[in-house]
């Protein structure tokens, strides 16, 4: 197991492994979802295993109201999320939304042939906790895609 995958499972199971939001706060933008994305990224270029671990609950460095970041590698395994830590290092490619949809396979898929993307489907709201409407922008980095994205309540 990689390094940062063993820090990142350590703070998890310190912490009880997610973030919690409030509600009553604004919703994050589209511009600050590719905002965040590209600081990711640079994060990614600069200092991957750190970024990994910044980027991963408990962490807040990579988490702005219901707006965190999540990477996949390119076969789907969730390196860093910013709500979840106990989906990192989990195979995630034929994970569904509550519609059925595969969302982990289409971005994955998206990000081999596009690069940069938004992309819809449906996804629990960590400030209210209902089911809505969500768009994640996300850009490839060679083998990984680093993703950020707004919900539409």
């Amino acid at each position: 197991m990689d390094r940062w995958m063993v820090a990142v499972l350590a703070a998890a199971f310190v912490s009880g492994a997610t973030v919690p939001a409030f509600a009553g706060e604004s919703r994050a933008t589209r511009a600050e979802a590719e905002s965040m994305v590209k600081r990711g990224v640079e994060a990614v270029k600069k200092e991957r295993d750190k970024a990994y671990v910044d980027m991963t609950a408990p962490s807040r460095t990579y988490v702005d109201r219901d707006l965190y970041l999540v990477v996949y590698d390119m076969n789907g395994r969730c390196l860093a999320h910013g709500q979840n830590a106990k989906q990192v290092g989990k195979d995630l490619i034929e994970l569904k939304d509550p519609d059925g949809k595969p969302f982990v396979r289409e971005r994955v898929e998206l990000g081999k042939a596009r690069g940069k993307f938004w992309q819809d489907y449906t996804f629990t709201d960590p400030l209210t906790k209902a089911v809505l409407p969500k768009q994640m922008y996300c850009e490839a980095l060679g083998d990984v895609l680093v993703c950020g994205g707004v919900y539409k309540s």
